[in-house]
């Protein structure tokens, strides 16, 4: 079998990036160990970029209907939460969905895209060629090969592909055991309870089906030593000593504990092999990102693996995959290990350390702002070519309103081409051309810093490539050509 593209994890990783692949044309096969949706859900938060990237597939309404929306959300189990509510985007909150639900969605739109999903079988292994890579699947009826162009790992932190790659896994061993419990919970706390006292820490989120996720740490958590499985007495005990009650805590359907191994993938391009998502980061689960930030690699790998298979890039492009992406993955790590530290201070001292921040959270709407924007990925802002570039350049763009339209921008988003923005009311008109669409409007109340725009060049992932503020029409109408030129001489290399 031949496809365009492998990738080796069925998750909502590589259920994005499948899509996405579609999407620009490429044809793909999904391989997942798994014969069915596991249906205890890691993961429960869609954070508000997430949703943005659905959106700008129309694929958020779904997700809408069903989750529950957060307007705010806990840094390291503070006292003091996050408040989302002033995030520059439609979507400020967080969604509360299990991880099982978020895949049958996802796959059902990849299915519908035309993307293989095989679900049973294992990829064991690889050989790269000069031009293909030949892809080793283990099956229920035995082994066999698919060839393909390029091989995505998305297959998780134990990832068979990072491995077979020999790309390097760096980082700090595990040296905190968190714990949770999917329970019936006879007398629930309020939405959005969590505790936190020099016996432990935790939180109770539910779940559908009348169910909840209690979900913590103590101070038996700090250990090297993995212990027996979880049993329902044990976190009650762990629950008890932290609230003083159990919540009528009973019939548990997943009882489980996770560490807080941290590493970085050296590389997340290594030739025709790519990783994304947990092959490419591994960190404690604090804020709910790992996800989240796994469907952010995906967008910005989708588009570019897309045009370069379509001959519309060169090679190259896919080199910036590693170079955007990676530096998200380390501030991921350091993001991940503040809070670690936060939320196992079980002494005075760390007592005192989370109420100062705390306080400060508090008092700071500036601090407050810039933590809520770093956890939901709004404030992701990728280099920009050149120090004379506009300060936009890098940033994601928001969901502009054009006057006199019912259409956003999200809506305007292409996955196989960029968008050339059009404020001039027609200056910059007839520049249409593959790999291009062009958007002549005005628009609705911008936000400050696109008061000035007069034009602007949006990637298919949302992001700024070029802007422009010239009041000049010549002299915009050349740097834009300038900036398309740019793009055609990519595309013929």
């Amino acid at each position: 079998m031949e496809q365009q593209v492998v990738i080796a994890g069925g998750g909502p990783v590589g259920l994005w990036l499948a899509a996405e692949l579609r999407l620009g044309g490429i044809s793909v096969t999904v391989v997942e160990k798994r014969a069915d949706i596991d249906q205890r859900s890691k993961a429960l938060t869609i954070h508000p970029r997430t949703i943005e990237i659905l959106a700008s597939r129309g694929m958020h309404t779904s997700f809408l209907a069903e989750g529950l929306p957060i307007p705010s959300g806990h840094f390291a189990l503070l006292d003091e939460r996050l408040d989302f509510r002033a995030l520059e985007t439609p979507f400020p909150y967080t969604l509360a969905l299990p991880q099982a639900r978020t895949e049958e969605l996802l796959e059902k739109h990849a299915l519908a895209l035309g993307a293989t999903i095989v679900r049973g079988h294992r990829v064991t292994g690889f050989t790269e060629h000069a031009e293909s890579v030949t892809t080793r699947v283990e099956g229920p009826t035995g082994p066999y090969e698919l060839r393909a162009a390029f091989v995505v790992g998305c297959d998780g932190s134990r990832s068979t592909v990072r491995t077979t790659a020999g790309i390097d896994f760096v980082g700090t061993p595990s040296t905190v055991l968190g714990w949770l419990g999917d329970v019936t919970l006879d007398s629930p706390p309020r939405p959005g309870f969590s505790a936190f006292g020099l016996r432990g820490g935790l939180m109770v989120a539910p779940l559908p089906g009348g169910r909840y996720r209690v979900v913590g740490v103590s101070p038996d958590s700090l250990t090297t030593e993995r212990p027996g499985d979880l049993t329902l007495e044990e976190l009650r005990a762990k629950t008890v000593a932290v609230t003083s009650q159990d919540f009528g805590m009973r019939d548990p359907v997943w009882l489980s504990r996770f560490g807080n191994a941290t590493r970085l993938a050296a590389q997340y391009r290594r030739g025709r092999i790519l990783l994304a998502g947990d092959a490419a980061h591994q960190h404690f689960p604090a804020g709910g990102v790992g996800m989240n930030v796994g469907i952010q690699d995906a967008h910005n790998l989708g588009w570019k693996l897309a045009a370069t298979l379509r001959g519309r890039a060169p090679d190259q492009l896919l080199d910036t995959y590693h170079f955007e992406r990676h530096p998200i993955g380390a501030q991921l790590m350091e993001h991940s290990r503040a809070q670690t530290a936060l939320m196992t201070g079980f002494t005075p001292e760390g007592m005192d350390l989370r109420s100062l921040f705390s306080r400060l959270i508090a008092a700071q709407p500036t601090l407050n702002k810039a933590l809520s924007e770093r956890l939901t990925a709004l404030a992701v802002r990728y280099p920009a070519p050149d120090v004379t570039a506009h300060p936009l350049v890098g940033t994601r763009a928001p969901d502009l309103a054009f006057t006199g339209s019912e259409q956003h921008l999200f809506s305007r988003l292409r996955p196989d081409s960029h968008l050339l923005l059009d404020l001039t009311a027609g200056v910059l008109a007839d520049r249409t051309r593959p790999g291009l669409t062009v958007h002549a409007a005005s628009l609705d109340q911008p936000p400050s810093a696109w008061a000035t725009v007069r034009a602007a060049l949006i990637r298919p992932d949302g992001h700024v490539a070029w802007a422009g503020a010239d009041e000049d029409d010549t002299a915009l109408s050349a740097a834009v050509d300038r900036t398309l030129a740019t793009l055609d001489r990519a595309a013929a290399r």
